[in-house]
């Protein structure tokens, strides 16, 4: 069973995203800020993470760029969940290391989808 962090500031978002990807299979670590996120990858050892972009104490683009910058844990492939999708903000995402920008709102198998190719899980 693959095991997904996710770090998301806004609560009913992140149990959202929880319940989710929980009910497709998924083992899932939650947190609520992007410094909480990077503490936790190296212990978690996740096989994918989604980050939100727009987060206190650290955003999403500081910790991926702090991820990417890690040996221990830069091949875990990182993707941005925003409401923020002007082709900079997705830019910015990508340069950053993600390996994918998905835009909010987006249905529960959509995302389920996502993680599914991401992780090339059929």
């Amino acid at each position: 069973m693959a095991k997904i962090l996710i770090a998301d500031d806004e609560k009913d978002i992140r149990d959202l995203i929880s319940f989710t990807l929980k009910f497709a299979g998924y083992e899932v670590v939650a947190f609520g800020d992007g410094q909480e996120a990077l503490d936790a990858v190296p212990r978690e050892m996740p096989d994918l993470i989604l980050l939100d972009v727009r987060m206190p104490r650290m955003t999403g683009y500081e910790a991926c760029q702090k991820i990417k910058q890690d040996e221990r844990i830069q091949h875990i492939p990182v993707v941005f969940l925003s409401a923020k999708g002007q082709e900079a903000e997705i830019q910015t995402g990508l340069n950053m290391g993600a390996t994918e920008y998905l835009l909010k709102p987006f249905a529960p198998d959509e995302l389920i989808s996502s993680v599914r190719e991401l992780l090339r899980e059929v």
